[in-house]
């Protein structure tokens, strides 16, 4: 078992990381980066049994990452990534981690802005939502039996908004007051496409009930980005594995000229 005061073995040190970082820090743990040129197979020699091992790097990077993780690291694992679910670590052989559903972001050259209190569930989920608490970022426990249902909502809400989004342009709050049914189709789709790779029903009401309370929280939100167009191709390419026809992710797709 690690030690209480063993280091906090932190992969990705972007903004989120960041974050991180700095209130695990406040909170008196030692923080150990490692970068994409760090050699882990020594940092694993050097602290084989992590208080936890924090992994900040995007969803497209995960996979590559749990791939390569030292096999000691992995009961000590702490996940944040959007578009997560437990297939995404199940088939890395990590099977008891501590998830975190973000719903807080951090861009360059601006605070961290909390949109709604941040779901965490797992084993070492309590020190870190004790240390974001204190660097005043909202956050909360939540048992392992309901992390899935929130993994889901925080996937409805960031699909729905950056492929809507595609093609309103605008606000989360716009989205929802003027393309209500748009947004809805999109979810519809999305939801399919969840249920899927869940491997069972979703609670729908459920994750439409958190995804709106998101956007009433914050409706001056983007809805979509740089990231828009690769989220719908990585959806579109679940149906197609699934067998599942999404005819308004298609469309969105194709007035935009992406692969379908």
């Amino acid at each position: 078992m690690n030690e209480p005061h063993a280091p906090v073995v932190l992969i990705g040190v972007g903004e989120m990381g960041g974050v991180f970082a700095r209130a695990l820090l406040k909170a008196g743990h030692t923080v150990v980066p490692v970068t994409r040129s760090t050699p882990v197979a020594e940092v694993a020699a050097r602290i084989p049994e992590p208080m936890l091992v924090l992994i900040t790097v995007g969803e497209d990077d995960l996979s590559g990452v749990l791939e390569s993780l030292p096999t000691e690291w992995k009961e000590h694992v702490v996940l944040i990534q959007n578009e997560l679910l437990p297939r995404d670590w199940v088939r890395h052989g990590i099977t008891d981690p501590t998830v975190g559903v973000i719903w807080f972001e951090k861009k360059k050259g601006s605070d961290t802005k909390v949109i709604v209190s941040s779901p965490f569930a797992g084993p070492k989920a309590q020190p870190l939502v004790d240390a974001l608490i204190a660097d005043q970022i909202d956050a909360h426990v939540v048992g392992s039996d309901e992390i899935i249902d929130e993994l889901v909502a925080k996937n409805l809400y960031i699909l729905v908004a950056n492929i809507a989004g595609l093609e309103t342009g605008g606000s989360v709050g716009d989205l929802w007051d003027s393309h209500e049914d748009l947004a809805r189709k999109v979810g519809t789709d999305v939801l399919a496409i969840q249920e899927y790779l869940v491997g069972s029903e979703v609670d729908a009401d459920a994750a439409y009930r958190s995804m709106v309370a998101a956007f009433d929280a914050d409706p001056e939100h983007g809805t979509t980005g740089r990231s828009a167009p690769r989220r719908l191709q990585r959806a579109l390419s679940h149906a197609s594995d699934a067998g599942i026809e999404v005819a308004t992710l298609t469309d969105i797709a194709r007035a935009h000229d992406l692969d379908v």
